[in-house]
């Protein structure tokens, strides 16, 4: 009887090549047999943050307690035997390992002792947290020196005596050869990369809090990360990429809510270009509208020739800006935004501007370098100025090194374990459609537009400068930011001009797009998820971008459970509209989870006083069994791998590949 193949003959070129790894039926039958294990152990916990700008210490607290999964597991393992003040060290020991061990060391008599019960509290957290994990998969991630030793103690059974001498001695050798306080390092690091296997960033990484630059180090450094960019993180892109528009942004913000810490610490980009030009060309205008946005703490260290300088740059970053802007429109008809084109709409006789047919009166009109006549064109100094700055941008090393870790690692959206992952919105009408875009010769909408626009976006950074394609997607990048109905802005429209100039704060308002609303209907969540491929009971839409207020009783679970808004407000300006400090979610094979955090009191309060984050987690969400590896994606590309394999095994047995066995 003939033997059933199982693959098609054009396949086998490529099962020759497989044949080089697997020469034999054993070794690839091994193989099959070590994917089926695998795809038998539980899925990995996903850990799911949004919209951190910048707020560094709260998100590594956050990233090294795994939203409280770590406290979690400390307690089920030791609430009945380990006081709570003895749990509160423990559990701030693995989140600040270096820090909290100097601190024990000054204030502990015994250090001996104390490191071999530490010791032991410690490899059973190990332990508990690679049990999900294949033996291999946790010795690959153990520190290399220490391998063979965590490996050791992890799988030791300490009830047998004749072990136990052996795990004592181990732990007493260490402690002789004063290597104690690295080994204590390294498993508190161990127990932190076992705790999450994957973590999603669903964007906004950049702006209003102080040190982005931080929170990217941390993330090119972490075991296994995918970013959704958000529209502060395409503005960094843009600004990178070489955008003068998004460059001109960058500083206006920044310079806005006094942020330069991230510029000029963090990227090392010089702002001295740009104060002196403001003090020459600013130095006797109207700046009122201009002033620095200042907290207490802040305020108490700037004298008044800081903050005049600070709002006289302000404000010539902010004219540059508007004429670059204005460019960019008129360069771009298909963005269909020509009403925002408002310089030129300026009456300086009468102190007013109209916009949308209304007039309103204007705070400032003193703009030294616009021409009424030519209003959107940079004067020789602006223009010098605007592209020194630009080329900082793009001499940043670090700031070039984390925008191609942006790129790399990061798209508009991601379809991952069937959950679809964006900052933003799918753009819909107000009757429930998808929102059609007609740029570049193109009308697309939904999926189709998402696609388009991470391409695009990709091209302001990798293709050749001077190229109609990258300037294209340097304008591109622009209309991501602040583009009517844009994906990752939601809004019809971004009124900075209004903000800074009109009185009237009814001009201020950016409406949202419909799919704010939208998305309370289940129906409507289910059809954006099929629009992606997705259908099922645990498929879910998870987003961030618009905080939730929830002090005002707003929930960020929508439409009926398959939608979740992870935006609570990690950034300390916005918590005061949402009450809480952020959501973040975990989701592990039995549920998914979201937890609302407490502000932050800070890092070193965290260390001295062994502070966690309050936090309050609320299982939304349980699954009708444990999910298996099997059913995510990396189970998916396991069983292509062992049908690959299987074919190859089908081919040895046909004598369509020769074996080889080498010994």
């Amino acid at each position: 009887m003939e033997s059933k193949q199982r693959y098609r003959p054009e396949n086998l070129h490529y099962l020759k090549m497989l044949a080089r790894q697997y020469p034999n039926v054993q070794a690839a039958s091994t193989e099959i047999i070590n994917l089926h294990a695998i795809q038998n152990l539980p899925k990995g916990t996903e850990h799911f943050i949004s919209d951190v700008h910048g707020e560094y210490e709260a998100f590594l607290h956050i990233l090294n307690s795994a939203s409280g999964v770590v406290r979690e597991k400390l307690d089920d393992l030791f609430a009945t035997t380990v006081s709570k003040a003895d749990l509160d060290q423990l559990a701030t020991l693995i989140y600040y390992p270096q820090e909290k061990l100097e601190e024990i060391e000054r204030e502990t008599d015994d250090m001996r002792e104390w490191y071999r019960i530490t010791f032991h509290r410690l490899i059973e957290m190990c332990r508990e947290v690679s049990s999900k994990y294949t033996r291999s998969k946790v010795r690959k991630a153990m520190p290399p020196e220490y391998a063979y030793i965590i490996d050791e103690m992890i799988h030791t059974h300490y009830e047998d005596s004749d072990k136990r001498d052996y795990y004592e001695n181990i732990i007493a050798t260490i402690i002789d050869i004063d290597r104690a306080s690295n080994f204590l390092v390294q498993l508190c690091e161990l127990i932190k990369r076992l705790a999450v296997d994957h973590l999603h960033l669903v964007g906004d990484i950049f702006d209003r809090g102080p040190r982005a630059d931080i929170i990217l180090d941390s993330l090119m450094e972490y075991h296994s990360v995918d970013i959704q960019w958000g529209n502060h993180d395409v503005l960094w892109m843009g600004a990178a990429s070489g955008s003068r528009t998004l460059v001109a942004t960058v500083l206006a913000n920044s310079l806005r809510y006094n942020n330069l810490e991230v510029i000029e610490t963090g990227y090392g980009i010089s702002l001295r270009p740009l104060s002196v030009f403001a003090n020459e060309v600013y130095k006797d205008c109207d700046i009122h509208r201009f002033e620095v946005k200042l907290t207490n703490e802040d305020a108490a260290h700037y004298t008044e020739k800081d903050k005049l300088l600070a709002a006289r740059m302000h404000k010539a970053i902010t004219i540059i800006l508007f004429k670059l802007e204005g460019q960019k429109l008129l360069r771009n008809p298909c963005f269909g935004m020509a009403d925002r084109l408002l310089l030129d709409k300026i009456d300086y006789d009468n102190r007013c501007v109209t916009i949308d047919g209304v007039t309103y009166p204007l705070e400032d009109v003193d703009f030294p370098t616009v021409d009424p006549n030519d209003p959107y064109t940079l004067t020789e100094e602006e223009s010098t100025l605007i592209n020194q700055l630009t080329a900082s941008f793009r001499h940043s090393e670090k700031l070039q090194r984390h925008v191609r870790f942006l790129y790399s690692k990061g798209s508009l959206y991601k379809i991952y374990n069937d959950n679809l992952l964006f900052h933003g919105c799918i753009p819909m009408t107000e009757d429930g459609q998808l929102q059609s875009f007609t740029i570049g010769g193109k009308t697309l909408s939904g999926k189709a537009f998402l696609d388009y626009a991470d391409q695009s976006a990709r091209q302001a950074y990798y293709n050749k400068p001077g190229t109609a394609e990258r300037e294209f997607g340097m304008d591109f990048l622009w209309f991501l930011w602040a583009g009517r109905n844009s994906p990752i802005f939601g809004r019809d429209r971004m009124t900075t001009f209004e903000r800074r100039l009109i009185l009237d704060e009814s001009t201020w308002t950016e409406p949202k797009n419909a799919y704010y609303k939208l998305y309370n209907d289940p129906a409507v969540c289910e059809d954006l998820l099929k629009q992606f491929g997705l259908e099922g009971p645990h498929c879910h839409i998870i987003n961030g971008h618009v905080p939730v207020k929830s002090k005002k009783g707003e929930s960020p679970i929508k439409g009926g459970g398959k939608l979740l808004v992870i935006d609570g407000g990690f950034c300390k300006a916005y918590q005061k509209t949402t009450g809480i400090a952020g959501y973040t979610l975990i989701y592990n094979s039995a549920c998914f989870r979201l937890v609302s955090h407490e502000p932050f009191a800070g890092r070193a309060n965290a260390i001295r006083e062994n502070q966690d984050i309050a936090s309050t987690s609320v299982v939304f969400e349980r699954l009708e069994s444990r999910m298996k590896i099997a059913g995510t994606d990396v189970g998916r590309q396991l069983q292509e791998q062992i049908d690959d394999l299987m074919a190859l095994v089908q081919a040895f047995r046909n004598g369509e590949i020769v074996e080889d066995h080498k010994d």
